[in-house]
Formats: C-alpha cells, structure tokens, sequence
C-alpha cells in the first residue's frame, strides 16, 4: 500500500510536553488564584490532572508532600489534602509511605505514521492486545457524509461508533462510515477484528491509500465518560479519508485519542537540496 498523505511535512517527533520531574518545577506551575468564585483545591486538580493528561507527569513521578506544597503555595494544608484526596479518588495518584505522593498515569504509546493501517494492526505492532467495544451499528443516509464520500444524498453507509481499547485500556473513540454502494457485505459484517481485513477478505476491496489529519482537542462530554476522565482533558483528534484502488472512497473516520496515553511518531527527512556538506 502506499504511504498516507499528510497535510504537513513528515518528521520524527514525540507530541507532548517534556515532564515536570522536580518539585521545583512543579510548584512553579501551578497557578491557583485565591480572588475567583473557583475553589482553589478546585483549581490546583485542574491544573494537575491536566499535566498528567497531557504527558507533563508521567507514572511513578513524585509530588511534594501535603505540607512541602502548603507551604509553597501558601495555602492550608487542608486545601491541600483536599486536592491530593479528589486525585486518589479519581486514581491519578497514590501513597506509599516514605516514597510519599506518586502519580499513577495510563502508560504512553507511540506509534508511528506513514503507513495506512487500522486501529488491530497498529495495536499488535505496539505489543498490545486490541479489543472494541460496539458503541452504536447503524445503517444510515446522511446528506453531509454523502457530500464527503461525493455520494447522492440517497446513499446508504454502516455508521459505527466503537470504543477501541489496548491491553484493556481505552484508547480512543471512534466514529467511522463505510460506504455500501462499494462494500455492501459489510452490512453483515459482525464488527468483530480489522475492518480493513473484512474489507479485503470479504468485500473484494483493495486498499490503496489515505488521508489523514491530526489536530488537539478537548475531550467532550462523551469522550470523558469512556476515558474516564474527571474532567476535558486535551485529545488527539485524528481524521482519515480511505480510498480503494479504483480511487473510490470507502472508509471515514474521526477517532479522538486520549492524549495522555498516545504519542504519534512521525520520520523526518532531509530535503537534499537543502543539506549543507
């Protein structure tokens, strides 16, 4: 199969923020503001659960104690054993003795891009064990997805919303159309394994290529309730165009990533007439 095409020039970069792996650092960060209606125990696990989510924390990191912060940010102890008990609650963090506050953060992956492949195929390439969860499985005609897939307003997709998961972890949230016109055996299709397989396999559809982007987002309020989040916490939004070898269009999907757990790779290249001897 060929590469996918991107909107952007393709490089090596591990998306996120380096993490904050010192008190110092961050105490630094945060920022409450005692002169808001916002509780500040409030605002301190906002902020930290959005460094964890964001890749800032990762598992095992230490915090500084209940006292040590308190007295930094001059601010009661009780405000904040406040904050580090919402934290345990929501499973962010944990304590052990002397080893004092440690955060507990979903393990990071990193895949790579550049090549078109499903959610299965990525995951056992990453050493993980894939699994779904079926959301919704609809037959619909959409006017809008019909304009995407330069379809008349009449034509029939299979809508499927699935939670993907990894090791059991959820993973990302996908809504994906299939187009029926150029797969119709996919209405029978159990959802069960790669829909890139079935498709080959069952449809007599060859892939050729896709289109994908990717932009950050917040987690909605669906997105949260599968991710478990607490609160929004940022996402990678991932938007892919597949086409068969006959330049047809078969395959949309939006897949919203938890941002705390995923980290795209993507292989920078020299351009050689640019390269300096």
């Amino acid at each position: 199969m060929s590469a996918v095409s991107l909107v952007s020039p393709t490089f090596h970069l591990d998306v996120g923020l380096n993490a904050v792996n010192d008190s110092a650092a961050f105490i630094q960060r945060l920022k409450p503001d005692t002169g808001i209606s916002e509780p500040v125990y409030r605002q301190l696990l906002r902020q930290i659960i959005q460094m964890i989510q964001s890749g800032e924390l990762g598992d095992g990191d230490s915090l500084p104690s209940e006292r040590t912060l308190a007295e930094a940010l001059s601010l009661s102890r009780t405000t904040i054993r406040r904050c580090y008990d919402e934290l345990r609650g929501q499973d962010f963090i944990s304590t052990h003795g002397r080893s004092g506050v440690i955060v507990k953060a979903p393990p990071r992956i990193n895949p790579e891009l550049g090549k078109l492949k499903g959610f299965t195929e990525e995951m056992h390439e990453l050493g993980m064990e894939p699994s779904t969860q079926l959301l919704e499985r609809r037959v619909v005609s959409d006017r809008m997805i019909a304009a995407v897939f330069n379809r008349p307003s009449s034509a029939r997709f299979l809508k499927l919303i699935r939670l993907r998961l990894g090791n059991g972890m959820p993973m990302t949230r996908e809504v994906a159309w299939y187009d029926l016109t150029l797969a119709p055996a996919l209405v029978d299709w159990d959802v069960v394994g790669s829909a890139y397989q079935f498709l080959q396999q069952h449809c007599g559809v060859a892939l050729a290529d896709g289109e994908q982007t990717i932009e950050a987002v917040m987690s909605n309020a669906e997105e949260m309730d599968v991710f478990g989040f607490g609160e929004p916490g940022p996402c990678l939004l991932l938007k892919r165009k597949t086409y068969a070898t006959s330049g047809q269009m078969v395959e949309y999907v939006e897949g919203t990533f938890r941002g705390d757990a995923y980290t795209y790779r993507i292989t920078l290249k020299m351009n050689p007439t640019t390269a300096q001897p």
